[in-house]
Order: C-alpha cells, then structure tokens, then sequence
C-alpha cells in the first residue's frame, strides 16, 4: 500500500495553511481561535487515518477546547485504548500542521510513512471516529476532520455527532474491544457501575443513596449538560438539578464551569442562593472532561455565603483513602498482593498538603511529571493501580487489566471476605476505562 499524492494534494488545496501562524502541539492537541483552524484540524485527521493504518484499530477525533472561550477550537486524537495519542507521533502532527507548501506536505507524510512501517501493516483499511462539542464552529471542523481522514486511502472517517471528550475516548476503546460502544452502552455501564459502588455497598439511610438525594450541577453551558439527560433516566438514586445548560443564552465556560470555579473560588452563575445551603454541587467545564465538586455554607459574618470547594487534590485524596483501603484488606488475606503497585501522579502545582498527607499519613508513592494530562496519564498507567487528579478536576483512576485479571482468577478460598475484591472491581467498572498495552500497536 502506497500513498495517493495526487488524492492527498487536491484534498489539502483546500484547505490552506493561515499566513504567520505558527501552530504547537500542546498537553491536549492543537488549540486557536475557531475561525483559524480549518487547515490544521484537516492535517489531524490525516494524522489520525495514519494511526489507525499504524496500529490497525480505529482511532478517534475530537473537536473541543474543553475549558476554552466559545470562539476558540481544537482537535485532540484517541489512540486505540482510549488513551491520547501516542508522544512519539507529536511531533510529526506538529511538522505536517505548520508545512505551507502542498508538495512538502505530501513528502512529511512519506517520510513518516516510511519511517513508521505504515505501508508495510497488513490492515487494507482504516477507520476514525470523529466527534465534537458545542462550539459554533465545530460542524465546521468536523467537515474539516473528516475530509483530512479520507485523503488518506483506505480510511473510512465515522462521524458520531455531539459527545463529550471522555464519551469518544470511550467509544474508542470499547470498538477496539469489540463490545457495545454505542452511546447508550456509555450510560449503561455508568449507570451499573455507580449501582453497584453506591446502592449495593452503602446501607439505605434517610440521609444517603435515597431517591430524595439532590445533586445541583452546573452544565458549564456546554455539551455536559446535554448528555446528562440521557444518564439521569437510567441511574438510580440520584436526582440531578443541571443549571447553565446553555439553553437560556448563557455563554460556553463564560462565569461558569470547573475550570471558573476552581481557579476563581466563586459561585458559577445562577448558583449560591440560599436555598442550595444543603445541597451538593459539581461544576463541569465545556466538554465534560474536568469535574470539581462544591458546597455553600453561610460566611461568618452571617450575611453571605461561601463556596467550600472539593477540587482535584481534595478528590484525589479521598480516592486514594478509598482504595488503600480495601487494597489492604486484601493485602492482608493474600500474601502475593504485596507485590501490587498502588501509586498517584501529581505536578508541581499540586496542593503541597495533600502531597504531604498521601506519603506520610497514608503511606501511598506519590510521583511528579510536568504539567498536562497527558503526562499523569502516561505515568498513572504503569502502576496496577493509579490514580492521577489536577487541581482543575481533569483525572481518573487507572485500573490495569492484567491485575483484576490474576486477582479475579484467584482462588475463592484465599479470600477470608470478598469485601475488598468486589469493591475494587466495582470501582473499576465505574471509571470505565482501565489501562493496558495490549491494544496499542507502534508497527
């Protein structure tokens, strides 16, 4: 298999290159004013199609500059285990998006090719799914995206719509793994997953896991919003109130969202008042991808309210308490778990206190990478356990599938209880995604 030229040529003379411009691969993909953008998202899908030949499994597109003001955009890539794309490929998409001349676009590409043993996958064909946010100029994008997927032939380019960042890296993951990777399927397995941590394992009380429990969540005026409808008809227990649904002019992350909140210490708009004194809150941001939590509690000098904040330090923290937890206990019934690497990933900009406390009081390793997700991504992926949060609620928790693996294959009889298994595989099928190599190929 060879690289059309021809084909590749009249598709990029489309989309030309924006004078004076120079374009950075950042932590999350490329990032511009929306209106600038169309060349550079075109390039990506290219990027991607040659990903997807690269490995053999489809890989995904997302337009969205999560946090971001509404008049900017930006184009991130899903590698095959709903992980970002590969480091080693940054710097190829970086060179083929700034490239102004349309015949050395064409020879990046070859060299690349060549120098990746792209012609050489025994896969005839490719396939990418592109997805984006609410911002006005991703229907525009997308076309853009999936133009760029199919000048690369052999690729076929999947437009699933309007999703959330973390739905499309989902979606990724679960066609690679040839299981339901529908919408519904997300809500399903989320929905399962939240039953069984929170209304199995948690007693009924008044106060708990009751249908009367209310949770006040700001939309962030964004896709988030959106798609919690879908989830709300099927999770039990919980009654969501969504505000900032960018259904009543409210502007996407404009005085809303978790990134507003957490950096500014305020009340996201229409949020507050005193009646929300007793009830719980969370903040996403644009694409659903950050999460902070909050409550309200009457200032001290008994006019106003404050917002106590539980940001990503103080969620990864009672994570990490969770989970040690029931780690263990079960450390303490199987001898060969001992040997089982529980770790979190911080920057250099995380709360210094919440550090402290993870190594000294619980015992647990904690290591610093550089700024960016996909830095804690890559190292929280190492442990069989790991959890990695920044302060602005960007994280999740990392479970390996070769640990559940061994440890669920592990004789009934050496577990005094099954408390601490079932947690834990709970837990895991509630965040989703658990980490693994085996579906990344660099052929």
């Amino acid at each position: 298999m060879g690289l059309d030229a021809s084909r590749l040529i009249k598709a990029a003379s489309g989309f030309p290159l924006p004078p004076g411009i120079h374009f950075s691969y950042g932590t999350a993909g490329f990032r511009a004013d929306g209106s600038i953008l169309d060349c550079v998202v075109f390039r990506a899908g290219i990027v991607a199609a040659l990903r997807s030949l690269n490995t053999g499994s489809t890989i995904g597109l997302m337009i969205t500059a999560s946090h971001n003001p509404i008049q900017d955009n930006g184009v991130k890539i899903a590698d095959p285990n709903g992980d970002m794309l590969s480091q080693e490929w940054e710097p190829f998409a970086e060179s083929l998006a700034n490239e102004s001349n349309l015949e050395n676009v064409v020879q990046v590409v070859e060299d690349f090719m060549q120098k990746n043993g792209v012609f050489k996958v025994s896969a005839s064909s490719g396939k990418v799914l592109l997805a984006r946010d609410t911002r006005p100029s991703g229907g525009r994008l997308l076309d853009a995206a999936k133009q760029g997927v199919e000048a690369i032939a052999g690729v076929s380019a999947e437009v699933i719509g309007v999703l959330t960042t973390p739905q499309l890296h989902w979606m990724v993951r679960a066609t690679n793994r040839g299981v339901g990777a529908s919408e519904h399927d997300y809500y399903s397995q989320i929905s399962s997953g939240f039953k069984r941590c929170i209304v199995d394992m948690i007693p009924m009380r008044k106060n708990l896991a009751s249908p009367s429990e209310l949770v006040i969540v700001d939309g962030a005026n964004g896709v988030g919003a959106m798609k919690l409808s879908g989830l709300q008809a099927i999770i039990p227990n919980v009654q969501l109130n969504v505000r900032n649904c960018g259904s009543e002019g409210g502007i996407l992350n404009e005085l809303v969202g978790a990134d507003y909140v957490q950096k500014e210490r305020k009340f996201p708009q229409n949020f507050g008042h005193a009646s929300d004194l007793t009830k719980m809150c969370a903040s996403f941001d644009g694409d659903a991808d950050r999460i902070v939590f909050f409550y309200s509690q009457k200032s001290e000098d008994a006019e106003g309210i404050t917002l106590r904040l539980l940001d990503g330090d103080k969620i990864l923290t009672l994570l990490a308490i969770f989970i040690q937890k029931h780690l263990q206990e079960l450390r303490s019934e199987v001898h060969w778990l001992s040997s089982v690497n529980f770790g979190v990933v911080q920057t250099a900009y995380a709360n210094g206190a919440s550090t402290k406390f993870l190594k000294e009081n619980l015992g647990v390793e904690v290591v610093l990478t550089p700024t960016g997700v996909k830095h804690l991504h890559h190292k929280a992926a190492q442990y069989d356990i790991g959890i990695y949060f920044e302060a602005n609620g960007h994280g999740t928790v990392l479970f390996k599938e070769e640990f559940f693996a061994v440890l669920t294959k592990t004789a009934p009889s050496e577990f005094r209880t099954e408390g601490g298994l079932r947690t834990l595989c709970r837990i895991s099928s509630l965040y989703c995604i658990q980490s693994s190599t085996a579906l990344t190929s660099n052929k």
